[in-house]
């Protein structure tokens, strides 16, 4: 197991597994080279196959027909053109949080970089720390040496 393992966990397998997370499409449903969508179409009105006379009704019947699809294209091109511009919008929000998304990781990054450096100049500190403590101890020592050189003098020489 090495440092990235430990990290990220898992072996390096799963790093590239979650790739596939990376690669998945935002819905089911969205066009990709390996969803590519269903190539249907519009049809109002069956082909007409082989030439024919229309009665005044029918023609009547076709031209409003004609008239309805006519505005039902006008909107549908309106409705479109919106459901294109909030997919664009979609898309910019998406791309900008990505954008953040960087920049908080990268922030991340520098604190803890900040935090190793930190930790990294505290144990430099460590041998400086140590040799206060020797010489508190050998101070201590000292001191109770000379107390009993002086206990040694008054008293006359030794414990009685």
């Amino acid at each position: 197991m090495g440092l990235m393992t430990s990290l990220f966990g898992g072996a390096s397998k799963d790093i590239s597994h979650k790739s596939n997370h990376v690669t998945a499409p935002t819905d089911a449903s969205v066009i990709t080279p390996l969803n590519p969508g269903k190539f249907s179409s519009v049809r109002s009105m069956p082909v007409c196959e082989i030439p024919r006379y229309f009665s005044t009704e029918e023609a009547d019947q076709l031209k409003e027909l004609a008239k309805e699809k006519t505005d039902g294209a006008r909107q549908s091109k309106r409705a479109y053109g919106a459901m294109s511009k909030i997919e664009e919008a979609d898309a910019k929000v998406h791309k900008e949080h990505r954008k953040y998304e960087k920049t908080v990781a990268d922030s991340e990054l520098k604190k803890k970089r900040a935090d190793a450096g930190l930790a990294k100049h505290l144990h430099g500190l460590r041998p400086g720390y140590a040799r206060l403590g020797f010489g508190l101890e050998k101070a201590e020592t000292d001191a109770t040496a000379r107390i009993e050189a002086i206990k040694t003098k008054l008293l006359g020489g030794g414990d009685k």
